[in-house]
């Protein structure tokens, strides 16, 4: 299920979204300007992937079943890859098709004022957009470079709404440079923004889908949550040694661990499993996110007479 402050943003970006769309088209359709209709076409799949991102969010909360046995958390990264295919098609594609065929007709837009109100009106409301998406990412990106927290958030929809929010700022100056320039220089400079625009939504889709293909396949925890993982478990006097460990993300708020301990040979069977469950407890106190917990207790009295290793598995 998504936080709080996720939704917020993606709610946030969905109704400016719309109504940027909505004004964009009337400025196209009172212009004539080709970089007017791709940033209406950019403004429109933009709402759509807000929508998928919201649907993925209510997918995700389906419990887990006997098909699903991990529950339905990786929707949410299912989607958010869909968002980055749309963005591709219907935003970049699209935009350097009608930058291409006006290029072979040029014609300097109509109605300037109009455009160029339209445009800053629509980079206010992106703006604020943006500044929510901000605010929502600065909860959780605890002290990361921007970079950083978008190439290694484990939660899908923060990293989408940023780049889709500066891509339309950047577009929209990109859209108001070229209606100006077109006006008073030479049309093709509509033709120059709309080309533009659509590299810009080419390279945001590319990057977005690497980035959801790899927590598709599956990502491990955080080095911060690894760390406090295996402090919670080397803190009990009895785990020997982690023999081994793995973990990897269900969901963006859903980890998976599984560990083989070396535990004290003094133990009896009944205390191991008493500490097992002791331990079981206190991870998923100390790290929240540890959803599916498998901990197999390893004993060899070998190793303290002899100095010998645990086996690995």
């Amino acid at each position: 299920m998504a936080s709080g402050g996720t939704t917020k943003a993606v709610m946030a970006a969905l109704v400016a979204n719309a109504g940027i769309a909505v004004a964009k088209f009337v400025g196209f359709l009172l212009t004539g300007s080709s970089a007017m209709l791709a940033e209406s076409v950019h403004s429109v799949a933009d709402s759509g992937n807000q929508g998928l991102l919201l649907l993925g969010g209510r997918a995700a909360q389906r419990p887990a079943s006997e098909e699903r046995p991990f529950g339905s958390g990786r929707e949410r990264y299912f989607w958010a890859f869909v968002v980055a295919v749309v963005l591709f098609a219907l935003g970049a594609l699209f935009s350097l098709y009608e930058g291409f065929s006006k290029l072979r007709e040029p014609h300097a837009p109509e109605s300037l004022g109009i455009a160029i109100g339209i445009l800053c009106v629509a980079i206010v409301l992106e703006g604020f957009s943006f500044r929510t998406a901000i605010v929502e990412a600065n909860h959780v990106r605890h002290g990361d470079s921007w970079w950083a927290f978008i190439r290694h958030s484990r939660n899908p929809e923060l990293p989408v709404v940023l780049l889709e929010d500066l891509g339309a700022q950047v577009g929209l100056v990109l859209a108001l440079i070229g209606v100006v320039l077109a006006r008073y220089v030479d049309p093709v400079f509509d033709a120059y923004a709309t080309l533009a625009i659509g590299v810009l939504l080419g390279v945001i889709a590319v990057i977005l889908a690497i980035e959801m293909k790899s927590l598709l396949i599956g990502e491990a925890a955080r080095p911060r949550d690894i760390t406090a993982i295996r402090a919670a478990l080397e803190r009990d006097g009895t785990v020997e040694r982690i023999i081994h460990m793995r973990t990897v993300h269900i969901g963006p708020e859903q980890l998976f661990v599984g560990a083989k301990l070396e535990m004290d040979s003094a133990l009896t069977f009944d205390e191991v499993a008493r500490k097992i469950n002791d331990l079981e407890s206190r991870l998923r106190a100390e790290v929240p996110s540890v959803e599916v917990l498998y901990l197999e207790p390893d004993v060899y009295a070998a190793r303290s007479v002899e100095g010998a290793p645990a086996r690995e598995p």
